[in-house]
């Protein structure tokens, strides 16, 4: 598995599970509108009270962002917010190249067509199936490889993909 494909699943499933990943676009920016504090329910402005006193010196994107969180958060189960936090610390935890990484991978992700997307989910969940032992296997075996090796390898796997029938689609059709 490549180093970049590995990096892509990664950021695939950091960017799906911890939505403070995502970045605004410049046009998103420009067209967003304000969120009243009070039309945000009794329970979103609990989760947000700190930005209370300073909510309409928001940007109109951040406050936007922050009532779709809320919404989110609100929606999850005991566990998934559990999850969330470990994840949101992990993220704090990173330094500012790392992040600028990742948001630049989540930017490729993004820019794949769907069944690329779902490919990277589908490589990425077949990777967490190994063991720990498998994985460090694979990037042993990976990092071992040559950039011409890993191309022919990343060709392989491209052509192999093509030829065989997805499992979830009917043969035939």
């Amino acid at each position: 598995m490549s180093g970049r494909l590995y990096g892509l699943m990664l950021t695939a499933v950091l960017a799906l599970a911890a939505p403070v990943l995502a970045v605004a676009g410049d046009e998103a920016a420009a067209n967003a509108t304000p969120v009243p504090w009070n039309s945000l329910s009794s329970e979103q402005q609990g989760l947000l009270q700190q930005f209370s006193g300073n909510w309409d010196q928001l940007p109109p994107e951040r406050q936007q962002a922050l009532t779709r969180g809320s919404e989110r958060w609100l929606k999850m189960t005991p566990d998934q917010r559990k999850q969330a936090k470990g994840r949101f610390t992990r993220w704090q935890q990173l330094t500012p190249d790392q992040r600028k990484v990742i948001r630049q991978r989540w930017q490729q992700f993004q820019s794949l067509s769907p069944e690329e997307q779902q490919h990277v989910r589908d490589n990425f969940q077949r990777f967490r199936d190994l063991t720990p032992e498998q994985r460090e296997r694979l990037r042993q075996r990976w990092q071992r490889m040559t950039p011409e090796q890993r191309r022919e390898l990343r060709e392989t796997m491209r052509q192999h993909r093509q030829q065989a029938p997805r499992p979830d689609k009917p043969q035939g059709r």
